[in-house]
């Protein structure tokens, strides 16, 4: 399999910088678009809805646990295995990160607003089982897509895979 090896510090962090942007770019492009939907859906009953700077709060967090998720090498197993079985395995994998976090941040925020960590999972109990399945189920399938792309781009180097998307190819004649 073709990696990209970089050697240098500063290529690696600026490679990463632009991966993190990458990645928050595509998360808020997916969430913000179900947010909008939400803002619809809730506006014909007459109710407001102006949380759309959560979408892309979110992202910019999902983005993080990515990136980290991939610094400790929770994702590197079955790399060796049809492209069909990493893909699914950091789909999941990260759904349920993504899931954990989620639990964390509600009882850190409980905790920070002097409730205790009851009052972070009175929080999650006030979400609900249904709200919080959504919110996974839509995260787990936009990060399908996203890690089906990220592992070609592992598999042929990711500048391979951006210069198929995003430079001028010849007429094929």
């Amino acid at each position: 399999m073709k990696r990209e090896a970089k050697t240098n510090p500063k290529e690696r962090v600026l490679e990463e910088f632009r991966l993190f942007w990458i990645i928050v770019l595509y998360l808020w492009v997916f969430l913000g678009s179900f947010t909008i939907y939400r803002r619809l859906i809730i506006e014909e009953t007459g109710a407001a809805y102006l949380h759309y700077g959560i979408s892309l709060i979110e992202a910019l967090v999902i983005a993080k646990v990515i990136l980290i998720g991939k610094m400790f090498g929770f994702s590197r197993h079955f790399e060796d295995k049809p492209l069909i079985v990493p893909m699914l395995y950091k789909t999941i994998l990260f759904g349920i990160f993504v899931l954990l976090f989620g639990v964390v941040e509600h009882l850190v925020e409980g905790w920070f607003h002097s409730q205790g960590l009851v009052g972070g999972l009175h929080d999650i109990s006030d979400l609900g089982a249904d709200e919080l399945g959504a919110r996974v189920l839509v995260i787990i399938v936009a990060f399908v897509p996203f890690f089906a792309f990220y592992e070609i781009g592992r598999v042929i180097g990711m500048r391979k895979l951006a210069e198929m998307f995003f430079s001028k190819r010849g007429t094929g004649e």
